[in-house]
């Protein structure tokens, strides 16, 4: 395999490649069974038999497979540099999300903000006539219609982005998106009253959305099998950071009495657009995008931009020739080989759809809504407000520790095992939590229920929050990642709304005052998601997209994946110069 490349003009294997390829399929008007195929222990030649036109690219994009599949994580960083840090800045557009969505449930325990925009609180008449001032209160109402307005933008956002960035390309999508954005912190910052502060969100939420489904079909698309997970579940960690600079931002700035208190946290957002609109000004475009777009030797030179050849055995020409056989077979496999939404439902792609879906609301229905109210929780448990952030930013940096703890976990436990060992330890600790709070209420108490907060947020970013962000970027098809993506997470804050609904009225004391009881609630769902997960998500740690691909067109269960998983270990597909030479089937018992 030739580690030898020029970067200007095309490379001759792939102009061969593109010569021997039609540019139309004439498979896109019909639709191949792929099932039958299991005489060989191969996955790339005998589709070279089944689907017209990609008989000139199977070894190729059979050798490009097999090179990521033995690359190790050094060889990852060493070969993917560029990669690496054009896929984590354009994650980091996910920290302006985080940040805001802490800021807006941190303000509901703010006291200069409550008195902006919220309604006084009677005094107890046991404390009348002592020169009390009242106390102010965001109605429950009004903190479910600012968290659920967000939302209800975050979903336009999601939405419109399915079709804008298969259109327009990532890179021109999200530079739109953060002009917007800057846009419309303006009317954020200088919201006179409550109802153009929802307004504010609710368009802010609109780039927001964006941002959710860019930035994991980008990580997924820019990397190799062996950092697709690692880079991945950084998104969770973008997502904590956000929150975590929220809540010190907010902690700084709690003893401030004037308006600026609420308002400098709201302006800070303009430095985060200017540091990645510079960025991004000069990210190239996903390679896969580009060969989506028939543009092949401009996904060359992209790939050239993410990539150091020079120093190992990464072969630009052999990857890029393995991205036009997937896209061929995905072409193949949906029949019409458009991208649409009703697509996402169709077939194979109805399974995936809902696997996409479940894993991305199971973040929601398993008690994380609770630590992202974590101040607010903590004040209405009898804490003080300055001890309810203190707690909170303690949480957040346990929270970032347990980000980087899943990198580690991830290679040795895999992607099904940790989701399914976050959902039962988050069922163990909700129920607690919940035995706990039916003691009668004192210091100790409180502390209690704080700290079982503190333990399921460091469960929850340990194993739910990184890993849902690498399962719904490799569970799609490559066509249909943007769109698949975008329905699991208008899934998620459709969940999200209900939730954000029903948690203000647990928690205050003007409505439900279920307190820690809140638990209880989540204890049904989690039950709920947790049978899902043990039935039907599967393991995919280690494939190729195309080995996902076909694995779904078999109909493979979930546990079925795993299975051929080690038999391509078995059969030296991943060490021999030839495909499968030790003559092991690696579709038996398929």
């Amino acid at each position: 395999m030739s580690d030898q490349y020029s970067k200007t003009g095309p490379a001759p294997a792939l102009a061969t490649i593109v010569s021997q390829t039609p540019s139309t399929d004439a498979a896109s008007s019909a639709h191949y069974d792929l099932r039958p195929f299991r005489t060989e222990g191969d996955v790339f030649h005998p589709l070279s038999t089944t689907v017209p036109g990609i008989g000139a690219l199977a070894e190729s994009a059979r050798a490009a497979t097999r090179a990521e599949q033995k690359m190790s994580l050094g060889q990852g960083f060493r070969l993917y540099p560029k990669a690496v840090l054009w896929s984590i800045l354009i994650s980091s557009t996910i920290i302006m999300d985080g940040y805001d969505m802490s800021l807006l449930t941190s303000f509901f325990t703010f006291p200069v903000f409550q008195k902006s925009y919220g309604e006084p609180v009677p005094v107890p008449e046991s404390q009348q006539g002592e020169g009390q001032d009242p106390s102010y209160q965001i109605s429950p109402v009004w903190q479910a219609a600012l968290i659920n307005g967000t939302q209800v933008g975050v979903i336009m956002g999601l939405i419109g982005n399915g079709f804008v960035t298969d259109s327009f390309g990532y890179r021109r999508t999200l530079l739109a998106a953060l002009g917007a954005l800057g846009a419309v912190v303006f009317l954020a910052v200088f919201a006179p009253n409550i109802e153009t502060l929802l307004a504010a969100q609710i368009l802010c939420g609109i780039p927001w959305g964006v941002f959710q489904t860019l930035s994991v079909s980008y990580a997924a698309e820019v990397m190799p099998v062996v950092l697709r997970g690692h880079f991945l579940s950084y998104i969770n960690l973008c997502w904590v950071l956000g929150q975590t600079c929220g809540v010190v931002v907010i902690r700084a700035l709690v003893d401030t009495e004037s308006v600026w208190a609420y308002r400098i946290p709201f302006a800070l957002q303009w430095v985060f657009i200017i540091v990645l609109v510079t960025g991004v000004l000069f990210a190239p475009e996903s390679p896969w995008w580009l060969i989506r777009q028939d543009k092949p030797e401009e996904a060359r030179k992209s790939l050239l931009r993410l990539t150091r050849p020079r120093t190992g055995t990464v072969c630009v020409d052999e990857t890029i020739a393995m991205m036009i056989h997937t896209n061929k077979i995905e072409k193949t496999l949906t029949g019409d080989g458009n991208i649409s939404y009703l697509n996402c439902f169709r077939g194979v792609d109805l399974r995936r759809t809902e696997i996409t879906t479940m894993v991305s609301v199971t973040q929601q229905l398993c008690g994380s809504t609770l630590t992202f109210y974590a101040a607010y929780f903590y004040e209405q448990a009898g804490f003080h407000v300055r001890d309810a952030f203190n707690l909170a930013v303690g949480m957040y940096g346990l929270a970032i520790a347990a980000n980087v703890i899943s990198w580690f976990l991830l290679p040795f436990v895999g992607r099904r095992r940790l989701y399914l060992a976050g959902a039962a330890l988050s069922l163990i600790i909700l129920i607690v939590g919940g035995c706990v709070s039916l003691m009668p209420q004192t210091p100790a108490q409180s502390w209690a229920l704080g700290s079982l907060i503190v333990i399921l947020t460091f469960v929850y970013q340990m194993t739910l929050g990184p890993i849902c962000y690498t399962l719904v970027a490799e569970i799609p098809s490559t066509r249909l990642r943007v769109k698949t993506v975008v329905v699991g997470r208008v899934a998620y804050n459709i969940t999200s709304i209900v939730t954000n609904t029903i948690t203000p009225r647990m928690l205050n004391p003007t409505a439900w005052n279920w307190k820690g009881k809140s638990c209880f609630l989540f204890v049904g769902t989690t039950v709920l998601c947790l049978v899902w997960c043990y039935f039907r998500l599967p393991e995919t740690f280690g494939l190729s997209f195309l080995e996902i691909d076909i694995l779904f067109q078999k109909r493979a269960t979930a546990a079925k994946f795993r299975v051929f998983q080690r038999n391509l270990e078995l059969s030296g597909y991943n060490d021999l110069p030839g495909c499968n030479d030790r003559g092991i089937d690696v579709w038996e018992r398929y």
